[in-house]
């Protein structure tokens, strides 16, 4: 596909650049009311929004909600090691690399073209030390060095779905090995009623994880629509008080959910494995209206 003209050139309205990548049409948005910030979105569904002029600022719910968690992970400044599982427009690496310089990190985004996309018309700061493969998010996980990573964000659709083979406990086991002693893992789940698929992925890190918790606006959470929920998942104890304090201070207030509220939510459900994970539900059409 062809696109319009380039975001860091000129002055005046930016107009919206598309093109074809690996999972389908790619569409930078310009945002009306910051100057260089930018929407991608893969098949009509919104992906990722960045601000290249202010790294830090995050959009979108879920990723304000995975920010705090970035925040809460390490002491407020101090370098980390992450690892991004789905790129997108590398907002959440963006985000550490300017609230935690020095910080090492590495982006699986399994869509090639969608990174030089990315790369060419929304660049990276070079001073920051992200590394993006593009590869499956699995295989790269499988490329982590042992006791790497404070950190694992995994935020990986197909289109609106996560993949099957990102739901299992075999999966988690990866991220385990991944992460270093007391290291914190945080997912990007998408669920509406009845939330099987939510219960699932709570009851499956709770075979992997001692302490966990949840983020999600009330309202997902009751199974009145569809939308996004952050799970956190780690063997030391998270910092539920704070987390719960930054989450209801958002524009669009989150609740979290611990201990054994969160376990009673799972309704029983049991730990998914590779042999029976399925992909996540599609949300209805009328989410991205």
């Amino acid at each position: 596909m062809g696109k319009s003209r380039n975001p860091r050139r000129g002055s005046g309205a930016a107009e919206a650049v598309v093109e074809t990548v690996d999972g389908g049409l790619a569409e930078l948005m310009p945002d009306r009311d910051r100057a260089r910030a930018w929407t991608l979105l893969i098949d009509g569904a919104p992906q990722s929004h960045v601000d290249l002029d202010d790294p830090s600022y995050l959009s979108f719910e879920y990723q304000r909600r995975l920010g705090h968690v970035i925040d809460l992970v390490a002491p407020a400044g101090k370098p980390v090691h992450a690892v991004h599982l789905g790129g997108g427009a590398l907002t959440l690496a963006r985000y550490v690399a300017a609230t935690r310089p020095r910080s090492t990190q590495q982006a699986v985004e399994r869509d090639a073209a969608l990174v030089q996309l990315v790369r060419r018309e929304l660049p990276l700061d070079p001073n920051a030390r992200i590394r993006v493969r593009s590869v499956d998010a699995r295989e790269g996980l499988a490329k982590v060095a042992d006791g790497w990573a404070d950190l694992v964000i995994a935020d990986v659709f197909s289109g609106a779905r996560t993949p099957a083979h990102l739901t299992s406990t075999e999966f988690l086991d990866d991220v385990r090995r991944a992460l270093k002693p007391g290291g914190c893992y945080a997912a990007n789940v998408a669920d509406g009623p009845p939330l099987a698929h939510l219960r699932g992925q709570i009851a499956t890190a709770a075979a992997r994880f001692s302490e966990l918790a949840l983020v999600a606006d009330p309202t997902v959470l009751r199974g009145k629509r569809f939308g996004n929920a952050v799970l956190v998942a780690s063997d030391a104890p998270l910092p539920i008080a704070e987390l719960t304090r930054r989450a209801a201070s958002d524009p669009h207030p989150g609740r979290v959910e611990h201990g054994r509220a969160l376990l009673d939510f799972t309704g029983g459900a049991t730990p998914v494995t590779d042999e029976a994970a399925v992909a996540s539900p599609a949300p209805p059409p009328s989410v991205f209206r």
